[in-house]
């Protein structure tokens, strides 16, 4: 007898400082719908909201027709403090209780869906060691490269999540000392180096039309982060998303892995690895699905059985 497919889904909601990303997607990690719209340059937190609101009530109407969602997954730029998000790029949500928002709407709150909230990269850890290139891997990291720098460390088989669920946010280790200013105070951090916004700030242009020169240096910088996660962490493996990684393709990871292989140097970094994410431009909702699967349980980094 053939096994029924499990008709249950998860709310998958991604949010960055340019998109904001909603699917519907089953325990095997499957996307059975999606939609996302641009993230408004709001100042008001609640109108910002409403966005997000409207975005929630049109994806549980397509879930009317697929199956019942019992959880929501929610991946959002940090930093965060317990169910407080403060996203770096998103100024309008500084202390913003997302997840109690989320979880207050009439079509969650009433039929009692639970909602849980991790950082975006993080989630994309998730995601990679669930259905991607980290399959079956115990030690990796995975890094967001888009509008901004983000990463989640899974050592052991497990997540790092440190004391208020910030761990793993690599877009902050100094690349370039006296270097540019980031948005969180310092300077140099990668982040405020090579993320999409500040390539736009640096070239006055569109990140996607940098010269190959700004393309190699971005991946030279991420290369450093990289190698100073590898040489810290004891792990060979890195696993890098989003719209600049992605989109600057093959000069960014050869740029990126000359300089690990210059940088980690120590007999247990030698050998660490740069590749694109397996799941492509998916991997960040399929991530934000994870942590909404795995916070019933479900054992993302075990392959999900």
């Amino acid at each position: 007898m053939t096994e029924e497919p499990d008709p249950h889904l998860c709310l998958a909601i991604d949010i960055g400082g340019t998109k904001m990303a909603i699917a519907l997607i089953d325990r095997s990690g499957r996307i059975l719908w999606q939609d996302r719209t641009r993230t408004p340059k709001a100042s008001n937190k609640d109108a910002l909201f409403k966005v997000l609101a409207d975005l929630i009530e049109i994806a549980m109407l397509a879930a009317d027709a697929r199956g019942p969602v019992v959880a929501v997954g929610v991946g959002c730029g940090g930093p965060m403090t317990d169910e407080l998000v403060s996203p770096v790029n998103i100024p309008a949500w500084r202390g913003f209780p997302l997840a109690a928002r989320v979880g207050g709407l009439p079509r969650i709150g009433k039929l009692g869906i639970p909602v849980a909230l991790d950082n975006d990269a993080k989630a994309l850890a998730l995601a990679e060691g669930w259905r991607g290139n980290a399959l079956g891997e115990a030690n990796f990291l995975a890094m967001v490269v888009s509008t901004g720098v983000g990463g989640g460390i899974v050592l052991d088989g497990r997540l790092l999540d440190g004391a208020q669920g910030n761990a793993g946010h690599i877009g902050h280790v100094i690349v370039e000392p006296e270097g540019r200013l980031c948005g969180c105070g310092a300077r140099g951090c990668l982040e405020a180096e090579a993320s999409g916004r500040a390539i736009e700030e640096i070239t006055g242009g569109a990140a996607a039309d940098a010269s190959p020169e700004i393309r190699e240096r971005t991946g030279r910088l991420v290369g450093r982060a990289v190698a100073s996660a590898a040489n810290l962490l004891d792990l060979r493996r890195v696993l890098v998303g989003g719209s600049v990684a992605l989109g600057y393709g093959t000069s960014f990871f050869l740029a990126a892995q000359r300089e690990i292989d210059a940088r980690a140097r120590l007999t247990f970094s030698t050998g660490t690895r740069i590749d694109p994410v397996g799941l492509g431009p998916d991997a960040p909702i399929i991530g934000a699905a994870a942590v909404g699967w795995r916070s019933l349980g479900f054992d993302v980094l075990g392959g999900g059985e």
